[in-house]
């Protein structure tokens, strides 16, 4: 693989640089989330259901402290960027060491704490009665490879600051592949049941760590740090904290928000009406991952062109990505307005012998889901706006716009509209709830972008 420079971040057309970025990043997205699909099939094929019950009780524990990475990569990944846009060497090597640091102090204690209450945390997330064996010995096996996985997600958006999306897609791609090998291996072949699942996922994250560990040693890299590196900045660690405390809103509103929406569907027509909406959840993961990678590939060109004060191809590449990202989302909103019985089908067994209760239920989700569908993605065209908006101000290491913006869609205004409208118009009240969300939080990022464009970027 040719070597590829940060530089190029400030020289490239924005067009070019944006497609160059962006494709590996939605490639590897969608490897990710076809992961999580495939495992839990492998799994409850293989092992059983309770298994994957098992597997939805410890994922909750092993992500938050997994998304700790991330949230510490992300706010690094922006100083990083601008650092490198600024010709600041040093001050990029000194927060991708501290950002190495950092996670591993946080994850660690994190494990520490999450092994020594390991009996108290599996029953509070749901892990009773039948559960509670096989989630445990899922839970310690993990909860030892998590620290990898923060530093694999620490990792990726160091690669993508430095202007390396395809390794970064490999880094996103091997994990997921490895799991799925070692699943076939450990459950299929070996018998190992849910410690095989377990080991699998793990050697998964290992395998990923040590291809991340090679590209920071290797000659791809412009980022060679040294033990004094390591030692903790306490002006840098802020900054990584409050951009990063944006990643860790969002994840935090996300859970809320299934937490609300599962209570108020069920209360609303029970488990089929949950059902629907777990459909639909699957559906905003997977149709949505060409957008969220324009997204991803935003940032570091954002970042590396504010830092050099290029504010001319800052602007090129706001309105770039808008416009690549409103493509695909038309596109996918074309789609799923034609076809969301077909997709909702794709979820359901109509396998032989099915009970009547099943097949009551298969019928309620299939009249019920494409209406849903419809309401729910109804806005999809104008979210790029939204989230390119939300994602300039990280970029640029603007936090408290970050975080404000971030939180407008789910925090402000999703949440507030799904416990009111409910109570006038039902089930209806719950799926018109999104598209409103997206188009109030639409206006508000759009006003709050243009003053800042015309404020900063003139």
């Amino acid at each position: 693989m040719a070597k590829v420079t940060s530089e190029e971040l400030g020289k490239e057309p924005i067009g070019k640089l944006l497609i160059k970025q962006a494709v590996p990043a939605s490639i590897g997205i969608l490897v990710m989330s076809l992961n999580v699909l495939v495992d839990s099939i492998f799994v409850g094929n293989w092992i059983g259901s309770i298994a994957i019950a098992a597997i939805n009780v410890v994922l909750p524990v092993s992500f938050f402290i997994a998304a700790l990475g991330m949230a510490i990569g992300i706010g690094g990944s922006s100083i990083i960027s601008r650092a490198l846009g600024a010709n600041n060497h040093e001050k990029a090597l000194k927060t991708f060491g501290n950002q190495i640091t950092l996670t591993l102090l946080v994850t660690v204690t994190m494990v520490a704490l999450g092994l020594y209450y390991v009996d108290n945390l599996i029953p509070a997330f749901g892990g009773k009665g039948a559960i509670f064996d096989p989630a445990k010995i899922y839970y310690t096996i993990i909860l030892y490879g998590v620290p990898f996985l923060a530093l694999c997600m620490m990792g990726n958006t160091v690669i993508r600051a430095e202007g390396k999306p395809k390794f970064a897609m490999i880094a996103m791609i091997i994990p997921s592949v490895g799991n799925l090998l070692m699943d076939y291996i450990f459950i299929y072949i070996f018998d190992w049941g849910m410690e095989g699942a377990a080991w699998a996922t793990t050697v998964g994250y290992l395998l990923c760590f040590g291809y991340i560990f090679y590209f920071f040693l290797s000659k791809h890299s412009e980022l060679k740090i040294s033990l004094s590196h390591f030692g903790l900045d306490p002006a840098i660690l802020r900054e990584i904290s409050s951009l990063g405390f944006v990643t860790l809103a969002r994840q935090a509103v996300t859970s809320i928000t299934y937490l609300l929406m599962n209570n108020i569907l069920f209360n609303l027509g029970g488990e089929p009406m949950v059902a629907v909406y777990a459909i639909i959840g699957r559906m905003l993961m997977f149709a949505l991952f060409p957008v969220f990678g324009v997204t991803q590939g935003f940032l570091p060109i954002a970042g590396y062109n504010y830092g050099a004060a290029y504010y001319d191809r800052v602007k090129e590449s706001i309105y770039t990505a808008i416009k690549y990202a409103a493509l695909v989302a038309t596109l996918v909103f074309v789609v799923l307005m034609l076809f969301p019985g077909e997709f909702a089908s794709l979820f359901l067994s109509n396998r032989p012998g099915l009970s009547a209760e099943e097949l009551a239920t298969n019928q309620f989700v299939l009249q019920h889901t494409p209406f849903a569908m419809r309401l729910v993605f109804a806005a999809t065209p104008i979210i790029a706006l939204q989230l390119i908006g939300a994602a300039y101000f990280q970029a640029v290491g603007k936090a408290i716009p970050a975080l404000l913006l971030t939180l407008t869609r789910q925090g402000f205004f999703f949440i507030p509209l799904i416990l009111l409208l409910p109570k006038f118009f039902q089930e209806t009240g719950v799926w018109l709830s999104f598209p409103i969300a997206d188009v109030l939080a639409t206006v508000v990022t759009g006003i709050y972008l243009g003053k800042e464009i015309k404020k900063e970027l003139t």
